[in-house]
């Protein structure tokens, strides 16, 4: 007897069609029935929502974001934007991940290639903050993340470049641009404003009284005063450096928290609260003995000391310092609690000692001692502050077993050891910092550090005052109630500035870079080839010259600029894409290409709808 080359699937698709066709003249409640006995659903169009900021909390998110959902439009995505809070958004995108697609602007900290550690391996997936976002796992970008930590710098090259092809390829986020920092500054009361970089603490220590100012001129009374104005609130309610949703008050946190190192201009990390460090070579890893400088002190007046810096590092990695814990084993059933911003850098870091006062001992993991120096830029945290924040954190009674309350406290008022210190704050209006007279800067030329920011600031009372929008921050620099705008500007204010007599359009490359960010943890997203189709639609020239004004720099990879881009990946000034070239001309979508690079990642149409199947 013959055997039947009628398969399941084949006799199913058989019967589904039989009832296809004798469906002529049923109700839609029994083709319900039909497809729930049956197993078939008529596939609907494929949806997609982007997350993202209002016009008011950024002023390039929410059109970016349009832009985009108007060429998923054109390609058949039903796509919708929703533009959110900013709590709202960082906690559904970097803390319970319940989003499509998101469009924002990163940290500043992922242009340096051991950055994207944290940010796209696998080990962080189920890490809150800004570590794996996108769920994203691919166990070749690992091994990679993991090569460019351990070979010298040759191999390591290559293997940055070969990171960034794999990564380019299989599109976890897609880099939109990177828009330039655009700030309006009076010069009558400070000057130096184009010559320092105000997005890194540094900046702020560089500036200079005018000639005005010293020599007794207009406002000379308030010479030691600088005026600053944001449209960021949180800075004047919440100073905790570790807390997920103030990653972008980094510069603040900075001016009140040393660390022992700081990334001079040329990339390399310099000696900051160390007066002095040297590296060995030895077992498993590289290993480094640290002086920390004479008479350091934090802000209440106590010492700061190496039992500080070894306390920061051990509570870095868990906040919940669980004595029991020994290493990574789990004493009572509990994951440790690492502190999610700096877990990328902690995780550089095998054992540090305290020797004596100044005395510090650092084993780091198998790595080129090029790598781990970024463990040393976290910041310092006084020990009888924050050893009485272990606890699990708690909302009304409710245990929160991800967080401890180093990681939810508002850190109001803040103890530091940095250059400035904490003096007045009415939340939501105003923070006032003051010039913190016992820091090391204070005490005269110290060698080895820039001649820039010797002496410490120049001023010794700084304000941030917080107001609506880009257009008011303007106004108030521009009626000398301010003297800078914190938070870098949007495009459509750069006529204003250009107007007034009284102000200076400050300029410069930014280190952040928007993105598009997917969650492959959620079909069709799991699918790197449709990510790719996606990235394929977006014209990042025409949102540079469009969105952006001009002022901004379209990229391919996130280390654009950095001089760790290869040739084949570099964007070239008015060139086009040189990895996913835009199916059309101008911003104009072919639409007949764009569906093509669907149908080729193993999609379908349906009267020019995409279907979700």
């Amino acid at each position: 007897m013959a055997r039947s080359l009628v398969t399941p699937r084949l006799r199913r698709r058989t019967a589904i069609g039989a009832l296809a066709a004798g469906a002529t003249g049923l109700t839609s409640g029994c083709l319900r029935r039909i497809r729930a006995l049956t197993g078939w659903q008529s596939p609907d169009q494929l949806s997609l929502r982007i997350k993202t900021l209002p016009a008011d909390a950024d002023p390039y998110a929410l059109p970016l974001a349009r832009r985009i959902a108007g060429w998923f439009g054109e390609a058949g995505i039903d796509a919708d934007v929703l533009p959110m809070a900013e709590q709202s958004l960082l906690r559904e995108v970097l803390l319970t991940n319940e989003f499509d697609l998101f469009v924002t602007r990163t940290p500043a900290e992922y242009r340096h290639p051991d950055a994207l550690y944290s940010l796209l391996h696998s080990r962080f997936v189920t890490t809150p903050g800004w570590q794996n976002p996108f769920g994203y796992t691919n166990l070749e970008v690992d091994e990679l993340l993991e090569r460019q930590r351990r070979t010298g710098d040759d191999r390591r090259r290559a293997t940055v470049e070969d990171l960034q092809r794999r990564v380019i390829e299989t599109q976890p986020f897609t880099v939109l641009g990177f828009a330039d920092e655009l700030r309006a500054a009076r010069t009558d009361r400070f000057t130096n404003w184009q010559l320092v970089d105000l997005r890194a603490p540094m900046g702020y220590l560089a500036l200079r009284r005018s000639g005005d100012l010293e020599d007794g001129g207009k406002g000379s009374d308030e010479a030691g005063h600088l005026r600053v104005v944001s449209t960021d609130s949180r800075p004047t309610k919440n100073l905790n450096p570790l807390a997920v949703e103030f990653r972008s008050g980094s510069v603040l946190t900075g001016l009140l928290y040393d660390s022992l190192g700081y990334r001079a201009r040329e990339g390399a990390i310099r000696p900051w609260l160390a007066d002095s460090w040297s590296f060995t070579m030895e077992g498993g890893g590289p290993s480094l003995e640290l002086q920390l400088r004479d008479g350091l002190a934090w802000h209440d007046g106590e010492s700061l000391t190496a039992d500080d810096v070894a306390f920061t590092y051990a509570f870095l990695a868990d906040t919940s310092l669980d004595p029991d814990r020994d290493g990574d084993s789990e004493a009572d059933g509990t994951d440790p609690i690492p502190a999610p911003r700096f877990q990328g850098r902690i995780s550089l870091v095998a054992d540090v000692t305290a020797v004596d006062d100044r005395t510090v001992e650092f084993r780091f993991v198998d790595a080129n001692p090029a790598v781990v120096g970024r463990a040393l830029t976290v910041p310092i945290l006084p020990r009888h502050v924050w050893r009485e924040r272990t606890g699990r954190a708690s909302v009304t009674g409710v245990d929160i077993w991800a967080a401890t309350e180093a990681l939810v406290t508002d850190n109001v008022p803040p103890v530091g050891s940095g250059p400035l210190a904490f003096a007045d704050n009415t939340p939501n209006e105003e923070l006032i910092l003051e010039a913190f007279d016992d820091h090391f800067l204070a005490d005269g030329p110290v060698p080895g550090l820039p001649e820039s920011v010797q002496g410490g600031p120049a001023f010794d009372r700084m304000t941030l005052g917080v107001v609506g929008t880009d257009a008011t921050a303007v106004d108030m620099v521009d009626a000398d109630s301010a003297d800078v705008t914190a938070t870098p500007l949007g495009a459509g204010v750069v006529p204003k500035i250009a107007r007034s007599t009284a102000l200076d359009l400050v300029a410069g490359q930014s280190d952040a870079f928007y993105l598009l960010g997917y969650n492959t943890r959620r079909t069709p997203l799991t699918n790197p080839r449709f990510r790719t189709a996606l990235a394929r639609i977006i014209d990042r020239r025409t949102l540079a010259s469009t969105v952006f004004e001009g002022y901004a720099r379209p990229a391919a990879s996130p280390l654009q600029g950095t001089g760790w881009v290869p040739s084949d990946l570099q964007w070239r000034d008015g060139g086009r894409n040189p990895v996913h070239p835009f199916p059309g001309t101008d911003g104009e979508l072919d639409v007949s290409r764009a569906r093509d690079l669907f149908r080729e990642a193993g999609y379908r149409y349906a009267k020019g709808e995409l279907l979700d199947e």
